[in-house]
């Protein structure tokens, strides 16, 4: 029941995300002594390409730029709170808590007093 499951999930994906290409009728058949057609076409399909990818190097420098300065920006917090176990002068025992603020990946932040 898997394998039918994978196969026809495979097949409709196949058949959602692959796009057609198709030409004029002009295009289709062109005379060997007047290629324009499908010179023209090249030219369009490279000059496509080149204006798409400096398209995607615009967007992608700006998203780039704003993820930057958002990151500036963002001042949540971390903590970390364990509790350590004190004694006091009259010989009772007590929780002390101690927050301990660590960054995005868990790690101690180190203190700037010392």
């Amino acid at each position: 029941m898997n394998q039918r499951l994978f196969v026809s999930a495979f097949a409709l994906s196949v058949l959602v995300f692959t796009g057609c290409n198709t030409a004029n009728r002009d295009a289709r058949f062109t005379n060997p002594n007047q290629p324009g057609p499908v010179v023209g076409n090249a030219v369009g399909v490279a000059a496509g390409a080149v204006v798409s990818n400096a398209a995607g190097v615009v967007v992608g420098a700006a998203e780039g730029a704003a993820a930057a300065t958002k990151s500036t920006f963002t001042n949540d917090r971390r903590v970390v709170r364990t509790w350590r176990t004190e004694t006091t002068s009259d010989g009772r025992t007590i929780q002390v808590p101690v927050e301990i603020e660590v960054d995005a990946n868990g790690r101690p932040i180190a203190d700037k007093k010392s």
